[in-house]
């Protein structure tokens, strides 16, 4: 985990991840990756919670099946705002950020949509839109990411999201609140 999946974790993404905690707001971690995992990485970044694909436990054994969908397009946008009417965030007032198009359903939902690395086409609709897009990968890297197959999406603006919400008219939520 701390040799492989942070490291893949832009710079840049830290730093926007940091911006939000210094802030006093909370940052979710918002994937399709399984969510034991991303507990994990949301933890190492020191991000307020994670939310994920879960899996089907019984007595301590994973059955192979999951407990609804995997978190992905439309479950994404369904999870966040589940996350937002239990913690009370004015989504209006919320960023979310992600490299996919297939993260439209969660990104149009916000108030601050921004596209980090974003693939052709997140990037056109995002330019096109007006919404902010922010690339920090090399120009090297760049142009290995946009051969298809050649690099795995990780990390936290390619596996996910980073929502920050914060309280309606507060500007501030409480950190660890909805950590398990």
């Amino acid at each position: 985990m701390d040799t492989s999946m942070l490291d893949r974790v832009w710079p840049g993404t830290r730093a926007l991840v940091q911006m939000h905690l210094d802030a006093g707001q909370q940052v979710w971690l918002v994937t399709a990756t399984p969510v034991m995992l991303a507990r994990v990485i949301a933890t190492r970044l020191g991000l307020s919670g994670a939310l994920g694909t879960v899996a089907e436990e019984i007595d301590g054994v994973y059955t192979g099946r999951l407990k609804g969908d995997i978190l992905h397009g439309p479950g994404k946008a369904h999870a966040i705002a589940t996350l937002a009417d239990a913690e009370g965030f004015d989504l209006t007032k919320c960023y979310a950020y992600s490299d996919s198009f297939n993260d439209m359903p969660m990104l149009t939902m916000v108030g601050n949509p921004v596209a980090i690395n974003p693939d052709s086409k997140l990037r056109k609709y995002a330019s096109e839109n007006g919404w902010d897009v922010k690339d920090f990968r090399t120009v090297r890297k760049a142009a290995k990411k946009a051969m298809p197959g050649v690099l795995a999406v990780g990390g936290l603006a390619g596996a996910g999201a980073a929502v920050r919400a914060s309280r309606s008219g507060s500007g501030s939520g409480s950190r660890g609140k909805g950590n398990s």
